[in-house]
């Protein structure tokens, strides 16, 4: 699905990525993991069309997407959720969900709501049914989708960035840093909210420093430090890796 070969990127005058290639399958949760500064979010961002690569390619689906704009490659079924949630504060939830449909792709091909493609279903209704199936996801939201966004908790503010990029309907999710912030038992909740994303058939790529609850979620892993991909396996491999349990549990 995802194919990222030898991606070099600079930001300013300084470069960043070296030569990092990473794939992700159809129905894998992968995660990137490393200490802050290794170059995960510059990695993600680059798929997402916020950076262009110096050099290297990414391929989402067969088809090369590096270099192109954010508003061209959402329609191809990515959705990106940035460690700072980029929420708008003043609005309340439903009005946040609603404006994360509005990016929706014109082909509706996403894996979470593959239900919603039946040719007689309006507009209006498939955007019911869509918002429908992101609160049962997250009832949280339900109760608060009266609520602006700037009263949530920092967990309520991460499912709605979550749930925002689901409603657009992606086939691959991107999270950058999900529990970034979080208390260990809201760590707990996210990552079983990716878990179950995954049991309807959607593609996940993370960046996390949370090395424990990433590695635990995932089918995958790659390794990153100093902008270099060291190492990558089975999620449950590499919690039983000597070098990852050294230097990123601290065991």
């Amino acid at each position: 699905m995802l194919k990222v070969n030898n991606l070099n990127v600079l930001r300013g005058n300084m470069q960043i990525l070296w030569d990092v290639s990473i794939n992700v399958e159809k129905g894998e949760i992968v995660s990137v993991i490393g200490a802050n500064g290794a170059g995960k979010t510059t990695l993600l961002s680059t798929i997402a069309g916020l950076l262009k690569p110096l050099s290297g390619s990414i391929e989402f689906n067969g088809r090369r997407i590096d270099g192109l704009p954010p508003h061209r490659i959402v329609p191809l079924g990515i959705a990106f959720v940035p460690d700072d949630r980029k929420l708008f504060p003043h609005m309340t939830v439903r009005e946040n969900l609603l404006l994360g449909a509005y990016s929706s792709k014109k082909k509706t091909s996403g894996k979470l709501f593959s239900v919603l493609k039946k040719r007689d279903k309006s507009k209006k209704e498939t955007l019911r049914e869509t918002l429908n199936m992101v609160y049962e996801l997250f009832p949280v939201l339900k109760e608060r989708e009266k609520q602006l966004a700037v009263t949530l908790s920092g967990g309520e503010q991460r499912m709605l960035a979550i749930a925002r990029g689901l409603m657009s309907n992606p086939e691959l999710l991107i999270l950058d840093e999900p529990s970034a912030g979080l208390s260990p038992k809201l760590t707990i909740e996210i990552f079983k909210a990716v878990g179950e994303l995954r049991k309807h058939g959607l593609s996940i790529l993370v960046a996390e420093q949370n090395v424990y609850y990433a590695l635990k979620a995932s089918d995958r892993a790659y390794v990153m430090e100093t902008g270099k991909v060291t190492l990558h396996g089975e999620g449950k491999e590499l919690l039983k890796n000597k070098y990852v349990k050294e230097a990123f549990l601290g065991i």
